[in-house]
């Protein structure tokens, strides 16, 4: 056995229950783990050969659940937000209108998901998002509406084609 994996397998324990005290679930703990010793082995070359292994991994750890609890907060504020309410267990078929409207927010152009993002998600006034595009107010609040019909469009399974124009 290669040396490296067997370190590997010696600091998987200490590794496991810090992932435990951090997820407080088992299961999440375990996938936590494995995505450590994953992103671990796929990068072993980018270690610094005098760099302390156990802190090299618990650094990964740490920093796979900080990304992923970013990851989770920003779909449950996405979720709130395409649903219309935060509920502790929500219905099935919620969850697959949110899944719906999720895929729909997917299909959307980049600048419509970005707007709906900074406005209804993070939160941002009209004013700063026209600061951040350098555009008037009035087109920021135009394009959004837009947006939001396109989304809602495509959410219930519209199909929107582009207007044409005849020209002679």
């Amino acid at each position: 056995m290669h040396p490296f994996d067997e370190q590997l397998r010696e600091l998987m324990p200490s590794l496991r229950r810090f992932a435990l005290s951090l997820t407080r679930h088992a299961s999440n703990a375990d996938d936590l783990v494995q995505n450590c010793l994953e992103r671990a082995l796929a990068s072993v070359a980018s270690k610094r050969p005098d760099g302390d292994l156990r802190a090299w991994l618990f650094t990964i750890l740490y920093r796979q659940f900080v990304d992923n609890h970013r990851r989770t907060r920003r779909y449950a504020r996405m979720l709130e937000f395409f649903t219309g309410r935060d509920d502790a267990q929500p219905s099935t078929e919620r969850t697959v209108i949110a899944q719906t409207t999720l895929q729909a927010f997917d299909q959307l152009s980049t600048e419509q998901r970005a707007l709906l993002l900074w406005i209804s998600v993070e939160g941002l006034s009209y004013q700063q998002v026209a600061d951040i595009l350098e555009v008037p107010i009035g087109t920021v609040m135009s394009r959004l509406s837009r947006a939001r019909q396109a989304l809602r469009a495509l959410s219930e399974g519209e199909i929107t084609r582009p207007a044409l124009r005849r020209l002679k």
